[in-house]
């Protein structure tokens, strides 16, 4: 297992090897991958099925931010086939191949920008999410964690599955480069492009906790997992 150290090294060696690569518009990227998309996240296997055993067994309405091809769906509704399921996902080949697998499912996709998207008012039971919002800075999850709590219903619960930076230093590498690299390409700030970001996990959990969530559960393997429940602010 490779130390702090020698995992910062090879970051920044990355980095630096990727330097004159363009970074690509989030759902072309997606789109791009379709092919070898889940044989590539199945790296991710042990995390997809802890996820799915964090979802509360009375929880019978899901909105899945950032859905995918459904992976994480696949082992939820293994659990519980009869869970009713809204997925929003920028990329319509990969919603496409979720609806393809599991045809027989009480399942709604929506193709949209979920900053955008309505979530209503105390609609879900559970909202989740699973290596999604790290391509995003703190500034746009702090108003998304807030329409996240807004969605739930009383003792309604938020699973996020995520990529969380080890440390400052890799939150503070990555967040650098890629500002320098957005405003070198001049992207517009509507502009979604597929580059990690993630916070540390004491960031994150803030950033949770400011939206009037309790902090029920964090898990941190091979992805970390935070459980959290809607309670009074």
């Amino acid at each position: 297992m490779k130390t702090q150290k020698e995992y910062l090294q090879g970051l920044r060696q990355w980095l630096c090897d990727t330097a004159d690569v363009p970074l690509e518009e989030m759902a072309s990227f997606f789109d791009n991958r379709l092919s070898d998309y889940e044989e590539r996240m199945s790296v991710w296997e042990k995390s997809y099925k802890l996820f799915a055993q964090l979802i509360p067994s009375e929880c019978q309405k899901i909105l899945d931010l950032g859905c995918g091809t459904g992976l994480e769906l696949d082992r939820i509704w293994k659990k519980n086939p009869d869970i009713e399921v809204t997925g929003v996902d920028l990329c319509q080949g990969m919603l496409e191949k979720l609806v393809e697998k599991h045809s027989d499912k009480r399942f709604t996709p929506v193709c949209q920008d979920y900053f955008k998207y309505d979530f209503g008012n105390e609609q879900w039971d559970a909202v989740i999410s699973f290596e999604s919002f790290h391509h995003f800075l703190p500034e746009r999850k702090k108003g998304l964690y807030s329409k996240i709590y807004s969605s739930l219903r009383t003792d309604g619960v938020f699973v996020l599955g995520d990529y969380i930076a080890c440390c400052d230093e890799e939150e503070e590498l990555l967040r650098t480069v890629y500002l320098e690299r957005r405003k070198q390409s001049d992207i517009p700030d509507d502009c979604f492009v597929h580059f990690d970001i993630p916070l540390n996990m004491e960031h994150e959990k803030d950033l949770i906790e400011e939206a009037g969530f309790a902090v029920e559960k964090i898990l941190d393997e091979d992805a970390a997992i935070i459980v959290c429940r809607k309670g009074g602010k």
